[in-house]
């Protein structure tokens, strides 16, 4: 008597949990199409558009995030060293060269979407106006578990990581010539306690 109901109520919990499953799997698996990659840093120039894609705008809604305009901003965001090694946060690396042109940006490290907090007395962030620079305005950003000198953006000491560098106030958000910007160079130095 009770077989038929329950069956029905067994499919509908299936149907129903593996279809807000399979939608929440794929809302945290990809940003959205229409990416750019350019050495390990990767950009959505299309995620905050009124032209972006469902799931652009679904990953957006999820994340409750405020994008930046076509011409306010951009943001890239590395998950691999330049050799293609995933970041490890028990390893340093150094994040070398120029950025882009832009008005500001920042770089700071981040897991799961959230920004890395190593503690109240560590740099947690570099920015534009606070970085170290050569004489040719290149800089070198130690990102390491463990204190350097000059640029050092601390991170925790387990996991994998990624690096945000935000590029505000830019024509690169509007340009077409993506592929033609020069990013900066990530090189690990060592892993442990080298």
């Amino acid at each position: 008597m009770f077989r038929v109901p329950l069956l029905v109520a067994l499919a509908l919990i299936v149907a129903f949990g593996g279809g807000i499953g399979t939608a929440v799997w794929a809302l945290k698996a990809t940003v959205g199409f229409g990416s750019i990659a350019i050495g390990p840093w990767v950009a959505f120039p299309e995620a905050q558009t009124v032209s972006a894609d469902p799931y652009a705008k679904a990953h957006r809604a999820r994340a409750g995030e405020l994008l930046y305009g076509g011409a306010e901003g951009l943001a890239f965001t590395a998950l691999t060293d330049d050799t293609g090694a995933r970041l490890s946060a028990a390893c340093s690396y150094d994040v070398s060269g120029m950025t882009p042109p832009a008005r500001f940006w920042t770089l700071y490290a981040a897991a799961d979407g959230t920004a890395l907090m190593p503690g109240a007395e560590l740099p947690s962030a570099i920015n534009s106006w606070t970085v170290l620079r050569a004489e040719d305005s290149r800089f070198v950003i130690h990102v390491s578990p463990a204190a350097q000198p000059d640029n050092w953006l601390a991170i925790r000491r387990t996991g994998s990581f990624a690096l945000v560098l935000t590029l505000l106030d830019t024509p690169t958000a509007g340009s077409s010539g993506l592929i033609d910007l020069a990013m900066p160079k990530i090189v690990k130095t060592g892993c442990g306690h080298a």
